[in-house]
């Protein structure tokens, strides 16, 4: 068995003009995790963000939002991780993805930073061999969009399928503390649901 996940990391931008942008869906998942196992994030600038300590089936595991905007997620990231001894292997990083629909969810280890500014920042400051939580939120279709449409809230559907999703990941937390991944992949790496059409009156 691997060595289990001593830190979740999601990815965002701080403030409350970002809080409801597809961009933030990492701190969504976070918030989550936070408020099911009864944690408080609390401000700590030595590591650049909102930390929180959880304890978890015996566990401890630290979450992270970094506060430095999604550019330099990676100096906060790199703050934590040094200052307790944490290996890249043992990081989770929870980030938005366009490449998969809304509702989607995938675990991975390592690999490229697909054009996420968050990914290819923590991966210059640590390497790239950490594990990756990908939240789909789909793709606006233009590459030219991209930068707008991660920046603006979903469509309510949307929204709704992304929720799920964020919810239904909270479960495979034990399974990422205790290094079994093959089971948190099993449980993370399903199909997502279609979106209910909008119909409208005639």
């Amino acid at each position: 068995m691997q060595a289990g996940i001593r830190l979740v990391v999601g990815l965002g931008n701080p403030g409350s003009k970002y809080a409801d942008t597809r961009h933030n869906a990492g701190f969504w998942w976070l918030d989550r995790l936070a408020s099911r196992h009864a944690g408080l994030f609390r401000s700590d600038s030595k590591f650049f963000g909102e930390v929180c300590r959880l304890a978890v089936d015996g566990g401890e595991l630290w979450l992270l939002k970094p506060t430095t905007y999604m550019n330099a997620s990676g100096r906060a990231v790199a703050a934590l991780a040094h200052f307790y001894k944490i290996p890249v292997g043992q990081i989770l990083v929870a980030h938005d993805e366009l490449d998969l629909p809304p509702g989607a969810l995938r675990l991975k280890r390592g690999g490229g930073h697909g054009g996420h500014n968050g990914i290819r920042d923590i991966s210059a400051a640590l390497g790239a061999d950490f594990w990756r939580l990908r939240i789909g939120i789909g793709h606006p279709g233009d590459k030219a969009e991209v930068s707008d449409f991660v920046l603006h809230a979903p469509s309510r559907a949307e929204a709704e399928l992304i929720e799920a999703a964020v919810d239904r990941a909270v479960p495979a937390l034990p399974h990422l503390i205790k290094g079994e991944f093959d089971a948190a992949m099993r449980q993370l790496n399903v199909r997502a649901k279609p979106a209910t059409p909008n119909v409208s009156p005639e």
